[in-house]
């Protein structure tokens, strides 16, 4: 049985790219979370921590990419990625300043 997970090590930190930005409007936000941490999880962590309602959870495992340094091939680590949708008026104030 996964070990569980506190409510606020959850989100590792919210993603800032312009993919994610373009989601805004639609009222959706991208975060990094924790690779064991499950949608009814991520949906409690971002209603506790930024006082909104969540109406869906969207998550998706990202692979490591091989990087190279001369010889020396390496991996980046692999995350877990989610796309939070909230109801209709609510916004995450951290993303309004972009």
């Amino acid at each position: 049985m996964p070990k569980a997970i506190h409510v606020y090590g959850v989100i590792v930190r919210p993603l800032i790219t312009e993919k994610a930005t373009m989601l805004t409007s639609d009222h959706k936000y991208a975060f990094e979370v924790d690779r064991r941490a499950n949608k009814p999880q991520i949906r409690t962590a971002v209603e506790t921590a930024f006082n909104v309602h969540v109406t869906g959870v969207n998550t998706m495992n990202v692979r490591g990419k091989k990087r190279r340094m001369g010889r020396r091939v390496t991996q980046t680590r692999s995350w877990k990625k989610a796309i939070v949708t909230l109801a209709e008026g609510d916004s995450i104030q951290i993303f309004e300043g972009i």
